[in-house]
């Protein structure tokens, strides 16, 4: 959490007086990593990969159609994002749905549209993945999403989640398609890689930021997986719920779980050390 001097800044106690050079303060704008994190993580990803599918299908755009029009509506609500100076469960959720979605359509895009192998595709993401690592740990000394709050350290942040997106959606393909182990068993494969990470980090001393951050990759193609093998024909391996059962079923879980944050802020910081910190 940061804080801006202001002559126009407010103290917690009188919002609506401005005092000279009292800070102004600004939370951190990501949830904190709960359960709900993940799940809703997950589901995200699951949505991400059926519903480019069922926009493919059905929008009647063609992939590179329905990739402006998905890329516009991410950019409003990041605008959105951006100019909230909290965590707002709705807005965050929207936009992780949103990049989800996009990521996978630059993926596919590459692949489908431009031919270019999943090898290439795969290897660049996890470099442009790693230079936005980089640049943004020697500008900010810290990836940690416990102090996203800065207008710099979130565009960081969010550039980041859309490439973790991109290359989960690559680097999930490659491995189903060279191991051909179908959808259940590549889910099984990535809940295993998580569960390796958990070990890690909990037992094995692997520090919090370097296994969220692979955990959060792990988890694109872990819900892609899922949400392949829900919505694909039973005759390609799937259950046959399509996109459009499967997509719906997810978004309204999620709808769920972001309006039971929204009102019990489970997953927001704590308030009152913003308060004890400012007076």
């Amino acid at each position: 959490m940061t804080y801006e001097t202001s002559e126009t800044s407010r103290t917690p106690e009188t919002p609506g007086t401005a005092v000279p050079g009292v800070a102004r303060p600004r939370w951190n704008k990501v949830p904190e990593v709960t359960l709900y994190f993940w799940i809703i993580k997950v589901l995200c990803t699951t949505v991400g990969e059926t519903a480019a599918d069922l926009l493919n299908e059905k929008a009647g755009l063609g992939l590179t159609g329905v990739s402006v029009l998905m890329s516009g509506l991410l950019a409003v609500v990041l605008v959105v994002q951006f100019r909230t100076r909290a965590y707002r469960a709705g807005v965050y959720w929207l936009a992780v749905a949103l990049i989800s979605v996009v990521g996978t359509l630059i993926s596919d895009n590459l692949t489908d549209n431009m031919g270019v192998p999943l090898e290439t595709s795969t290897t660049v993401f996890a470099l442009v993945l790693a230079v936005v690592f980089v640049v943004w740990y020697r500008r900010e000394r810290t990836l940690s999403i416990h102090s996203i709050d800065t207008t710099g350290r979130e565009a960081f942040y969010w550039l980041a989640v859309l490439f973790t997106f991109a290359l989960g959606t690559a680097a999930g393909d490659l491995v189903s398609e060279r191991m051909d182990l179908g959808y259940w068993l590549s889910a099984l494969l990535f809940a295993l890689a998580i569960a390796a990470v958990a070990v890690a980090h909990f037992a094995l001393g692997l520090d919090a930021v370097r296994s969220f951050w692979i955990a959060y990759i792990l988890t694109r193609p872990l819900g892609a997986s899922i949400g392949d093998y829900l919505s694909q024909p039973a005759g390609d391996g799937g259950l046959g719920f399509g996109t459009v059962v499967t997509s719906g079923v997810f978004l309204a879980v999620i709808l769920g779980l972001v309006v039971y944050l929204t009102v019990t802020r489970k997953d927001a910081g704590d308030p009152e050390r913003l308060v004890r910190r400012v007076v």
